[in-house]
């Protein structure tokens, strides 16, 4: 009579495979679901970077351009014009460039995913290739 510590034979490989299988694709899903959430995270950052340095420009833009055509309003309006301008659209500029970095991604979505699965490929192709010897 077999103990119950010295089980065999093939549907008890079969259970073990498939739990092996289940549990890795459990893993699987949760790094695909935590990357997911950070790049949510992260387009919604930029994306609120984004929207405040608009609304910034914005109020600036008209608080700054009515105080300058005031102060020069006797002979230099349309130089005061062109200088603000200058200033804001510099500025707007600075900050969508910020806006668009953050949203940049260098590694690419999923990348620890497609890692860990390119990876599991490999040891499953390094394990064919020595169970064929």
């Amino acid at each position: 009579m077999s103990s119950p510590n010295n089980e065999s034979g093939l549907f008890v490989s079969l259970r073990r495979f498939l739990d092996t299988a289940l549990e890795m694709a459990q893993v699987r899903l949760d790094l695909f679901g935590t990357e997911v959430e950070f790049e949510k995270r992260r387009l919604f950052d930029g994306l609120l970077w984004g929207a405040i340095a608009l609304l910034i420009l914005g109020i600036g833009f008209v608080l700054f351009c009515g105080f300058v055509i005031l102060l020069f309003w006797e002979g230099y309006r349309l130089a005061a014009v062109g200088v603000m301008a200058l200033l804001f659209l510099t500025g707007g500029i600075l900050l969508i460039r910020e806006a668009r970095q953050r949203l940049r991604n260098p590694t690419g979505i999923f990348h620890a995913s497609l890692a860990e699965l390119k990876q599991d490929r490999a040891g499953l192709q390094a394990a064919g290739q020595h169970e064929q010897r």
